[in-house]
């Protein structure tokens, strides 16, 4: 758990990948699972990290990547948060995700060869570059980085439509809250206490629901003792309670 910094106020978070070193990944890499000390041998290992080009720092409203521009590259976020959106024909955004340390970009690219989105910084944002055609080759001849790269195709189909249902407000920002936790946790980091980088309108268009009703559920659930709020710093005080409400959604 984030420990107060002063009385009433939470911590600050900021998440950020470890460095690694000559024979890991960082802590938090998309691949990391495929570094362990059972799984490739140093040669292979080597092979890997030399695809990994460091490319930041991007700020606020920067583009990792735009909407039809030619797929070459998958980013994995090394730290910060980045937003994938879409635009409509006339300028209407939908939001369709937002990406945490250790987590991949530009999946959805590989089948039409483009990218389908806007990926965006949120805050302060480096990523890890890994070039696609040297990785499909390497691929190829290393059964775990193929592996791993299927697993991690399935992952970012099954998230897609984790909101489509018909869900109420509550249940949905209830599962949105505990789904970065839960993510958050992953990676090491704290499991119940983190910072809301993206605006309430992007929490909104994602879950669909309006700011206001976003804003209001927030304050519900201070009010009922599930969350506590300090800025955009952020609390889950009664996970059970939280998982109750979310328990539809996150079922899988």
């Amino acid at each position: 758990m984030t420990q107060l910094h002063q009385p009433g106020k939470l911590a600050p978070h900021n998440p950020i990948a470890d460095d690694g070193d000559d024979v890991h990944f960082c802590s938090t890499c998309a691949f990391g699972s495929v570094c362990l000390p059972a799984g490739l041998d140093k040669i292979a290992l080597n092979e890997l990290h030399m695809l990994v080009e460091h490319v930041g720092p991007f700020h606020a409203g920067d583009h990792i990547f735009r909407s039809g521009e030619r797929f070459g590259a998958l980013y994995a976020v090394r730290a910060g948060m980045v937003k994938t959106r879409q635009l409509d024909d006339e300028g209407h955004e939908q939001v369709l995700g937002f990406h945490l340390p250790g987590e991949m970009i530009g999946l959805d690219a590989i089948h039409p060869a483009k990218y389908p989105c806007d990926a965006i910084a949120l805050d302060t944002v480096f990523v890890c570059r890994f070039s696609f055609p040297a990785l499909s080759m390497l691929a190829a001849k290393i059964p775990d980085v193929q592996q791993r790269l299927f697993d991690l195709l399935s992952a970012d189909i099954g998230k897609s439509s984790r909101f489509s249902g018909d869900h109420t407000a509550d249940e949905r920002l209830a599962a949105f809250l505990l789904d970065l936790a839960n993510r958050y946790a992953a990676r090491g980091f704290a499991s119940n206490a983190y910072r809301l980088v993206m605006p309430r309108a992007d929490i909104a268009n994602y879950l669909r629901l309006a700011a206001e009703t976003v804003s209001r559920v927030l304050r519900r659930f201070q009010d009922q003792g599930l969350i506590r709020v300090d800025g955009r710093e952020l609390e889950l005080t009664d996970k059970p309670a939280l998982l109750k409400l979310a328990r539809h959604i996150l079922r899988d």
